[in-house]
């Protein structure tokens, strides 16, 4: 069952205390973007946050479940939790800030050189 855009937009509202938070479809779901850096998955309208250990440190009592099949288990975020918006925005922040930048695929990065030449 695809995530319902009400769900996501209720997330987005619920996290516009954090700077440059995005949604992106992705195969009838949402990945959740934080200054580029993927934090949080919307599955079947239920909010995934990805796991480290400065979020562990923050939820103390952690439900992990995995976002779709053959995922590996993400922090599943409770209903409590949802309607917190200060708590919810400050794990947001907390996970994306204890992430690293993506890397930037070698193809894009020569685009960006203006060369496809590595």
């Amino acid at each position: 069952m695809a995530s319902q855009a009400s769900f996501v937009d209720f997330i987005l509202d619920q996290l516009s205390g954090c700077d440059d938070v995005i949604a992106k479809k992705m195969f009838g779901e949402y990945a959740l973007y934080m200054s580029g850096k993927m934090f949080a998955l919307i599955c079947d309208d239920q909010l995934f946050i990805k796991p480290t250990a400065a979020g562990r440190e923050l939820l103390k009592t952690v439900t992990e479940a995995p976002p779709y099949p053959q995922a590996k288990p993400w922090y599943l975020i409770d209903t409590e939790l949802l309607e917190d918006r200060d708590a919810l925005s400050n794990l947001a922040r907390t996970t994306a800030a204890a992430l690293p930048l993506p890397k930037i695929k070698e193809k894009k990065a020569a685009k960006k050189r203006g060369t496809t030449e590595p």
